[in-house]
């Protein structure tokens, strides 16, 4: 059975990342037979650059039409500039919100040859393995209002709104 997997790696140290991650899963998938295929797709400061917008709409395709998405990192001084409407980070808002990604998993695990690299106790640290699930579509990300207004004394504001509703709870 044939597995569709949606790389897309971004930009920064995104594609260094992932030409890695790839390397791997061509490994796993010719040695173990997976039947997994690649498909490349531009999110973020890479196609901001070919095609003013940080989440073009054939990414989107793409990405309903996977059934796993391999996601680099985005944003970087280059984009930094760019009107916040085109900034890299909005194609990986657009890519939750347009797909309802609810959390991401972030495996944290310090390997015992790095306490000693802490600046925390070993004590405190050794054995540290933790994954943490991040909310990604509601609260801060989404709520409306947002934006930035001018105060009477001259001075700019910026205002998010956090929001949650009961099933996001749930």
């Amino acid at each position: 059975m044939t597995k569709k997997i949606a790389v897309l790696p971004g930009d920064g140290i995104g594609p260094e990342i992932i030409t890695e991650a790839v390397k791997v899963l061509d490994y796993l998938n010719a040695d173990m037979d997976l039947g997994l295929v690649f498909e490349n797709g531009l999110i973020g400061g890479a196609a901001y650059d070919v095609h003013a917008t940080p989440f073009p709409q054939q990414t989107l395709d793409l990405a309903r039409q996977s059934d796993a998405i391999l996601l680099g990192a985005v944003g970087g001084y280059k984009w930094e500039s760019l009107d916040i409407s085109v900034r890299p980070e909005k194609g990986l808002l657009g890519l939750r919100s347009e797909l309802q990604l609810f959390a991401n998993l972030r495996p944290a695990i310090l390997y015992p040859q790095l306490v000693d690299a802490s600046t925390l106790k070993p004590e405190v640290v050794s054995g540290f393995d933790i994954m943490i699930i991040r909310e990604l579509t509601g609260g801060i990300y989404f709520g409306q209002p947002r934006g930035v207004r001018l105060l009477e004394n001259g001075e700019k504001q910026g205002y998010n709104t956090l929001v949650y509703s009961e099933s996001e709870i749930r």
